[in-house]
């Protein structure tokens, strides 16, 4: 017998979470929420380091790849997804940042995208936010389910390389979503009580999946979208076993996969670019050129450099101190393993630009990755920054390869592929050794470890750009919000796929543009308001009026 259901959503991550509880909340509303990945009990999720050992076990992650990378010394570089109840929020490093107010006012600016400036927008941050700090700002939320906390563990090389920013001239910043992004200062991240505080932890509590009209389905390999002419009306998936199974939407579809399965599930259900459906085998049953277009991402390199000081995450993660960590931990909740991917941010104005066009993140540690893709600590005690250029301008695709969902999409960034890029990237390269360089850390340090002094010229730079450089993980863009007449939009403002009834996208493929920084905080924006404007509810936007 076919289930029916009032709302499928489809994908249990920082978007899915959310839109489940809030769908559900209406008893009278019947919610189908699945998800291709197992539930989020594995204990490393839980505890903050535990990124450094989940990012790359296939367990609960997709190992996706790029294809070569023509400006990246033609490497496939990994750009790994969540595959587990939660999403990237139970494998990402925790980091909460919302981006710059001139990000979303250029989004509400753009045509069919009317209704997501920042004062649009501002609300649906705050609605399921827990900000602990005491606070009046404006820009926090209080009582919400996701928790934002400042970063605890903060080392004292921390501070002085705060300082050394401050010193030549980098305003300091105690809070990086305030408004006014531009600044140093300590990370906020999505943490409670040295936990890490997932979408799953927030919006599926024990209380909400014991809902009698929220299902949860584990395990579920959607394969397309059903359609009745120009309307969705369910969905096919697979279950463990190979078996197939048909659930029925009376009211909506929702996708929210991500930025690299969104698209392949819209392509495999007859919706997209004609010459990509017929390539693997799929009638057009709806054209829809913009589907997987418009690729973004920030690309990230590092430098790494030794310091004096024993007190490093490196130190701490060694024998014998790692035992009293995980001890420490054990006991208390605090102490290294509490620490998230960064304790320290900075977003950073170039000569000539009036806003924010560098991230950087520092951590008080050194280290790389083994054969596993574990990160293991440097030999040496060392520190860590990385930098990305916030706003790239180079555009990739990501396209189904397959009618099988589980053969990975063919995904191809462009990364540094405009003459700006590359010529910020090496720009945000400098401004880390400058920091490095200046005296409040500079007593403190020792020799560069990565690059290391050889690298100097800008082609040296871009070429260690090139061959070292990786993801940051923060795809957006493939299925973006615009205008009926944008040949990329593939959804309207508010999220329904252009000519196709029934069926909204909500997760970072709808965003136009990329945001400044992290993009947790964004997605689950984006999937409260789109839950306000699926049930028909304006109360949050009348409240701030």
């Amino acid at each position: 017998m076919t289930e029916q259901f009032d709302y499928i959503v489809v994908g249990a991550g920082s978007a899915g979470c959310l839109l489940a509880n809030r769908l559900s909340q209406d008893r009278n509303n019947r919610v189908l929420l699945l998800e291709a990945g197992k539930d989020d009990s594995n204990p490393l999720i839980k505890m903050p380091i535990g990124f450094t050992r989940l990012m790359y076990d296939e367990r609960v992650t997709n190992l996706y790849k790029t294809e070569p990378e023509p400006h990246m010394a033609n490497r496939e570089v990994s750009v790994v997804r969540g595959r587990v109840v939660g999403g990237c929020s139970s494998i990402n490093g925790m980091i909460y940042t919302r981006g710059q107010r001139q990000d979303y006012d250029d989004w509400g600016a753009l045509p069919g995208c009317e209704g997501w400036s920042f004062d649009d927008i501002l609300p649906y941050f705050k609605k399921p936010e827990n900000y602990e700090v005491e606070s009046d700002s404006p820009f926090h939320g209080n009582g919400g389910e996701l928790n934002v906390t400042n970063v605890q563990m903060k080392y004292p090389i921390s501070q002085s390389y705060i300082d050394a920013a401050v010193s030549i001239g980098i305003p300091r910043n105690d809070d990086l979503n305030s408004g006014d992004q531009e600044g140093i200062g300590y990370m906020q991240v999505t943490m409670k009580d040295g936990r890490r505080w997932s979408s799953a932890d927030a919006f599926l509590s024990k209380d909400v999946r014991r809902r009698s009209n929220l299902t949860i389905t584990l395990k579920a390999t959607v394969r397309r979208v059903l359609l009745e002419g120009k309307r969705a009306f369910g969905v096919e998936y697979a279950d463990p076993k190979g078996k197939t199974h048909q659930v029925i939407a009376a009211r909506e579809v929702v996708l929210s996969a991500g930025a690299y399965n969104t698209p392949p599930l819209l392509e495999m259900s007859g919706i997209g670019r004609r010459d990509v459906l017929q390539s693997i085998g799929v009638d057009v049953k709806h054209e829809l050129p913009g589907v997987g277009e418009n690729l973004q991402d920030h690309v990230q390199c590092w430098v790494q450099h030794g310091v004096k000081t024993k007190k490093t995450l490196s130190e701490d993660g060694k024998f014998p101190k790692v035992v009293w960590a995980v001890l420490r931990y054990m006991l208390t909740k605090t102490g290294p393993l509490a620490m998230p991917a960064a304790n320290v941010g900075a977003f950073i104005s170039p000569e000539g630009e009036d806003r924010p066009i560098f991230q950087l993140h520092f951590t008080p540690g050194a280290g790389g990755m083994d054969a596993e893709g574990n990160m293991v600590a440097s030999e040496q005690s060392g520190v860590n920054s990385t930098v990305c250029v916030t706003r790239p301008t180079s555009r990739g695709s990501v396209h189904a390869r397959s009618t099988d969902p589980k053969v990975a999409p063919k995904i191809v960034h462009n990364y540094l592929d405009t003459e700006r890029d590359r010529k910020l990237s090496i720009e945000g390269f400098r401004l880390q050794r400058k920091i490095y360089a200046a005296e409040p850390f500079a007593k403190h340090a020792t020799e560069e470890l990565i690059p290391g002094p050889s690298v100097q010229t800008d082609e040296e730079i871009l070429d260690f750009w090139a061959n070292e450089g990786m993801s940051t993980y923060h795809p957006v863009g493939t299925a973006k919000m615009g205008s009926a007449n944008d040949p990329e939009a593939v959804v309207d403002s508010e999220l329904r796929v252009h000519g196709i009834a029934g069926l909204r996208v909500v997760d970072a493929s709808v965003f136009p543009l990329i945001p400044s920084g992290n993009t947790h905080a964004p997605v689950v924006a984006v999937a409260e308001k789109a839950a306000d404007l699926i049930l028909g509810t304006k109360q949050l936007l009348a409240a701030a009026e």
